[in-house]
């Protein structure tokens, strides 16, 4: 296609937006990131029973809330930044839950991981291997 017919096509139909920008995947992205930990977190424990499988559990539902619901109604403009000229009470109460939402999101996520992987365990010492030394043979010569 030339020139003269992409001018021609944009003067009939106006501009064509980019189909694959940054601004239209990123929320798109956070809801897949979302959705995607809350599904691992869920396979990691479904089996297990006890408090890793809570704590992942709430950090991961946490994160996916901030994920698939906060961060994408900040890219659209519905909820207030706190530099916007807007109800700063309002922005700043958002922001709060955005930031607990987060911030403990990751932070349980994160301690059920370890103590699903018991990290926090404290090593028990293993019991030393006693090797038995074999009897002489009557053929050998022994002091």
């Amino acid at each position: 296609m030339s020139y003269e017919e992409l001018q021609y096509l944009s003067m009939s139909y106006g501009t064509f937006p980019p189909l694959g920008s940054i601004a239209a995947v990123r929320p798109v992205f956070l809801i897949v990131m979302g959705v995607f930990l809350m599904v691992i977190a869920w396979r990691l424990v479904k089996n297990t029973s006890g408090w890793s499988a809570w704590t992942m559990i709430s950090g991961a539902l946490l994160l996916g809330f901030g994920y698939s619901i906060m961060l994408p109604l900040y890219e659209a403009g519905l909820i207030d930044r706190l530099s916007s000229h807007g109800d700063q009470s309002t922005a700043m109460g958002w922001h709060a839950v955005k930031i607990f939402t987060m911030n403990g999101g990751w932070l349980l996520f994160g301690i059920g991981l370890a103590i699903y992987a018991n990290v926090f365990a404290s090593p028990s010492p293993t019991p030393r291997r006693t090797t038995a030394i074999p009897p002489a043979s009557p053929h050998e010569f022994t002091t």
